[in-house]
This record gives structure tokens, C-alpha cells and sequence, in this order.
């Protein structure tokens, strides 16, 4: 039938104008390796971070890298502890440019689906505890005050951030501070 043809069509021409997405340069030498030999390439960019203040010094490549070890470092951990993988995976390098470009705690980071939090986790201090993800007694999958100064507040799935940033805002101007929200 000509409809099915043309919409087979579509698709094609849709497929061929598609950009391509490459993997970074470590996913690239990564692909087929043990999970050892994953871990050798990754670079110590990571492992070196404690607080968001560790990115202020690395050149613009560096936290390219940086978000790459994040993805890599979630991947590892998800795919043995389960938890939320494409959420976080899809946020690495806008939670990368928010904690270089922004001063957290003193500025405010609201998570509007807490199932995006596993990067900035890493970058907070917790990378050392993230083997413990959402383990009995380990660390919690969602954004929670009880980790770290970091998180503002428990959140879940969706729908307070707008009304907390509001709240947030205001309770700032009232009380004559300066942040940002």
C-alpha cells in the first residue's frame, strides 16, 4: 500500500538526518572489556574530587573527563546495586557545569526528580559510599539532608521544586540574603 511505502520512506530520510552521538574516548576503549581493565582507564579526576569546590580547578577537558568517570562510575554501580541508570546518565555533565559554575551550599540546588541526584552525589563528598547505594543502611537514591549539607531536602519522583524554590526565594529576600535559588 503507497501509505505504508511513504512512511516507510519518512522514516529513512528522518534515520539518515539523525545527528550521530559518539561515545567519549574512554567509553570508545572501554567497549568490551572486564570491569578491571574498565577501571584502569578511567582516569583519577573522580577519585580526587571531595567537594564541588575540586572542579573550580580543572580546565574545561578535564570536567569533560570528569562527567565521562561519573557515567562510568554510575554504570559500575547501578548495574550491580539497581537504581535509576538513564535518568542519571542523561544529567552528568549539566551537574558537572552547575556545581563548577554555581557556589552550593551557599547557592541552592533543588532537585525536581530526585532520581537524577547519583552525579551530584559523586560530586558532593559521597563517591567513597556509592557502593553502598540503596543497600540497607547505605546510601539513599534520592537527594536526603541526613548525607550531606548538599541536599536541601528529601525528595522523590516529580513536582516540588517549583514550589520549594518559591518558598526558598522568599524566605531568602525576607531575611535580607543573597542567593541564588
Amino acid at each position: 500500500d503507497q501509505n505504508r511505502r511513504d512512511r516507510g520512506r519518512n522514516q529513512s530520510e528522518i534515520h539518515q538526518s539523525s545527528p550521530t552521538i559518539r561515545p567519549g574516548p574512554t567509553a570508545v576503549k572501554a567497549a568490551g572489556r572486564t570491569t578491571a581493565e574498565k577501571k584502569e582507564l578511567m582516569g583519577d579526576l573522580l577519585k580526587n574530587i571531595q567537594s564541588p569546590a575540586d572542579l573550580k580547578n580543572l580546565s574545561e577537558g578535564q570536567l569533560a573527563q570528569l562527567a565521562e568517570e561519573i557515567r562510568q562510575r554510575i554504570i559500575e554501580v547501578v548495574r550491580r546495586r539497581g537504581g535509576h541508570l538513564a535518568s542519571n546518565l542523561g544529567v552528568a555533565e549539566l551537574t558537572v557545569a552547575m556545581h563548577y559554575v554555581f557556589d552550593f551550599p551557599t547557592d541552592r540546588l533543588l532537585w525536581d526528580v530526585g532520581h537524577q541526584c547519583y552525579p551530584h552525589k559523586l560530586l558532593t563528598g559521597r563517591n567513597h559510599r556509592f557502593e553502598t547505594l540503596r543497600q540497607s543502611g547505605g546510601m539513599s537514591g534520592f537527594p536526603d539532608p541526613g548525607e550531606s549539607e548538599y541536599d536541601l531536602f528529601k525528595v522523590g519522583h516529580a513536582g516540588t521544586a517549583i514550589s520549594t524554590a518559591v518558598g526558598m526565594a522568599l524566605g531568602d529576600q525576607a531575611l535580607g540574603q543573597k542567593r541564588k535559588v
